[in-house]
């Protein structure tokens, strides 16, 4: 359940903002009405009895913690039929990966400061009765605050340890890199997998790389960079115990948090101090750390409390128009809102008479709208007040381009619709409050694409069977059928070029993007025909028909553990690297041509859209923004002159869909819309995008709307998970 700013939850405690969301839950900033403190909302996604039971235990426990390098647990409760939540510390500043981004790489001195600080935190959970383990440090769980001082955040995921045995609650952190191989499985975590991952998150600190995958490494599939490979500055007493750490097997590791403590201090010029003492140089005077996914929205683009009864839930909203809670003693942002809220009826009535004169010019001039939105709309964007710019067009909220992208031209024949809100599927609800809309007489509402053949249909995955399986659906939601029925789960389709065949991964046994062990499979469109792929021990996913249909580029672990990309010749299955030895490449996709290929790379700071020739020739980076933003599945438009990619603003927030023009010498993006949406792609004809949203009860279906923002419809709306959505191409 998604709470709404302004929203006063147990009668205490005011959301201010939404900080973080996740499969396991979401995380606020709030202040507490009682105190008038600011403090840490953070619920979760699980709500059996046996869960909430669990909850309420380790809740105590933790409540009970006092330790200068840990926030303080305040309070818990269970609300009935809605969640269960924690209120902890809220602690300013910027994390670690956020200082990595800013910084580079960090002095040895530093590390081992923030290295102790953390060990003696892990520590003091490791004394508790019964002991605690964090399970999920990673850079962006260590915060430093405007003083410098060190604190390992985010207790969702802590367990107790009774006995021999771990409370389990179903969930397990598993970031690749920095979760230890027995995190993947039910073996027994302990105080040494916290030291893995904190020796992870030193590595990553030291070397500005994510180590290699522990589970990759057990099996076999990968070996660890040295740390000196990556910065021969390191000392090597400083690489070695941080390799120890790290090492894949529990009893090769460092066996206590206080020992790898003793072991970084032996190895620098930092002297023993008592707990809490241990602090960095803070961060800059005034720079505030990247704001995260919903600070980014206009005050008048408030969450929405959206109750689990509700018939028709509903994305994330981004009405301009809402009920104005009680005041609270808060915040700059709310006193904001307010002024601005005057400004909303205008809007409303500026966008309304704007839809209208749309509307006679469509009728007479089906092309003007897409001309009139290249050339007008970048003066629109300045006109218009900020509460009339949350409607998800381009210019909207922080995103407006310096430069304005291209929108593929229609041919002579063809229609660009003018789809106004009256005709959004009801399942999606953009605004919360009804909008003036004007109805034309004897003009019926134009469709996507035409419908039946290749552009009517999408294919995607969906756990509508009890495991993921491909189904292909048309776009009004009709003649859903599944493709393949193999125990160990499908995903990741991609069409030929001719529409008769689809390309895939299995195993596929978990949302993410990274298949460890799974193979690629070619089947007919009707579901006959299985072919399997060669493949090699590792893991082939990410699979990507060329245009002309002889090719796959694809992502493998199978030389080195490390994601690398892949060509497969399909006439006679050889295999050729694209990827230079020691880089991080994934999720490729064709340009419209052939000649050039996008994809995904860590090659420098950050994880960045890149663009290179099919052959791995000159690489570009593509992308500009740093400071901890992570960028997924790129892919083009079809006349080739834009990118669509996937961005979070910072690790666990709410992804957003970005388009952006090829123009590497003068950047620019702009968001496609405020909905929570990501892997989005284009339609044949490149005026519409399908992609995977989400709404606030916790359902994730297959939406469509135009490449402009416009036009929100469901294609699936169930209780399933759906993802990974892709348009069957015509020939």
């Amino acid at each position: 359940m998604i709470l709404e700013r302004g929203a006063l939850l147990n009668s205490r405690y005011r959301i201010v903002e939404i900080l973080g969301q996740g499969g396991m839950g979401s995380v606020y900033r709030a202040v507490d009405e009682n105190l008038g403190v600011d403090v840490a909302v953070k619920d979760n996604m699980f709500s059996s009895e046996n869960y909430a039971r669990q909850f309420r235990r380790e809740a105590i426990l933790l409540a009970n913690l006092r330790h200068p390098n840990l926030p303080r647990v305040t309070d818990h409760f269970i609300i009935d039929g809605q969640g269960q939540y924690l209120v902890m510390d809220y602690i300013e500043g910027e994390d670690l990966r956020q200082r990595m981004e800013r910084v580079g790489v960090l002095s040895e001195e530093e590390v081992c400061l923030i290295g102790a600080a953390v060990c003696d935190a892990l520590s003091y959970l490791g004394s508790r009765k019964p002991p605690i383990i964090h399970r999920d440090i990673k850079p962006g769980n260590v915060k430093i605050t405007p003083q410098g001082q060190i604190f390992l955040v985010d207790f969702g995921l802590a367990k107790t340890l009774v006995g021999s045995q771990a409370t389990t609650t179903g969930a397990r952190a598993m970031t690749p890199g920095y979760s230890p191989p027995e995190q993947y499985g039910t073996a027994r975590t302990d105080q040494r997998s916290d030291v893995f991952s904190l020796g992870a998150t030193l590595y990553a600190a030291l070397t500005g790389f994510t180590p290699e995958d522990a589970l990759a490494r057990a099996m076999g599939q990968a070996e660890l960079t040295p740390t000196r490979k990556y910065n021969p500055r390191v000392p090597r007493r400083m690489a070695s115990l941080i390799e120890r750490a790290i090492e894949v097997k529990p009893e090769d590791r460092y066996q206590s948090a206080d020992e790898f403590k003793t072991a970084l201090l032996s190895v620098s010029s930092v002297a023993r101090k008592r707990d809490g003492k241990y602090s960095v140089e803070p961060p800059p005077e005034g720079e505030k750390p990247l704001p995260h996914e919903n600070a980014l929205l206009p005050p008048e683009s408030q969450l929405r409390l959206v109750s689990p009864v509700e018939k028709t839930p509903s994305l994330l909203p981004i009405s301009a128009s809402i009920e104005e809670p009680e005041q609270p003693k808060v915040t700059a942002s709310a006193r904001k809102g307010k002024k601005r809220a005057g400004c909303s009826v205008y809007a409303l009535l500026l966008i309304s008479l704007l839809a209208a004169v749309s509307l006679l010019i469509y009728r007479f001039d089906p092309g003007m709208p897409a001309r009139a939105y290249v050339l007008y709309w970048p003066t629109l964007s300045v006109i218009l007040p900020d509460s009339a710019k949350v409607i998800g067009l381009p210019g909207s909220v922080s995103d407006t381009p310096t430069s304005t992208p291209t929108l593929p031209q229609p041919a002579a024949t063809a229609t660009l619709p003018l789809i106004l809100a009256s005709s959004v599927s009801p399942g999606l609800n953009p605004s919360r409050t009804p909008e003036p809309t004007i109805t034309p007489t004897n003009t019926p509402t134009p469709l996507p694409t035409p419908m039946g053949g290749g552009a009517g249909e999408i294919a995607f995955v969906s756990n509508l069977s009890g495991n993921y399986q491909i189904y292909t659906i048309n776009l009004d939601g009709t003649a859903r059928r599944q493709i393949t029925d193999i125990p160990e789960g499908a995903c990741q389709p991609d069409w030929s070029p001719d529409g008769e065949r689809l390309v895939f991964v299995s195993p596929c046994d978990s949302i993410n993007d990274y298949y460890p062990g799974s193979a690629m499979y070619i089947v007919n469109a009707d579901g006959e025909g299985l072919l399997p792929l060669p493949t090699m021990p590792g893991g082939d996913y990410d699979p990507k028909w060329s245009p002309d249909g002889n090719k796959i580029a694809f992502t493998s672990l199978r030389n080195s553990g490390r994601p690398q990309l892949y060509i497969l010749e399909l006439d006679d299955y050889s295999v050729t690297p694209i990827s230079e030895k020691y880089l991080t490449d994934f999720q490729p996709s064709w340009s419209p041509d052939g000649v050039q290929i996008v994809f995904i790379s860590t090659r420098k700071l950050g994880q960045h859209v890149w663009v290179m020739d099919a052959d791995g020739k000159n690489p570009q980076q593509f992308t500009r923004k740093n400071n901890g933003i992570l960028n997924f599945r790129p892919s083009w438009s079809p006349d080739g002159k834009n990118i669509i990619f996937t961005q979070y603003v910072s690790e666990g927030s709410v992804p957003r869909v970005l388009i952006a023009p090829v123009n590497f010498e003068n950047y620019s993006e702009y968001r496609v819309s405020n909905l929570p949406m990501r892997d989005a792609v284009y339609s044949p004809d490149g005026y519409w995008i399908a992609f995977e949203g989400w709404s606030a009860g916790g359902s994730h279906n297959i939406y469509i709307m135009s490449a402009t923002g416009a036009g929100l419809t469901a294609v699936t709306d169930d209780q399933t998970y759906d993802f990974d959505p892709v348009w069957r191409r015509t020939p």
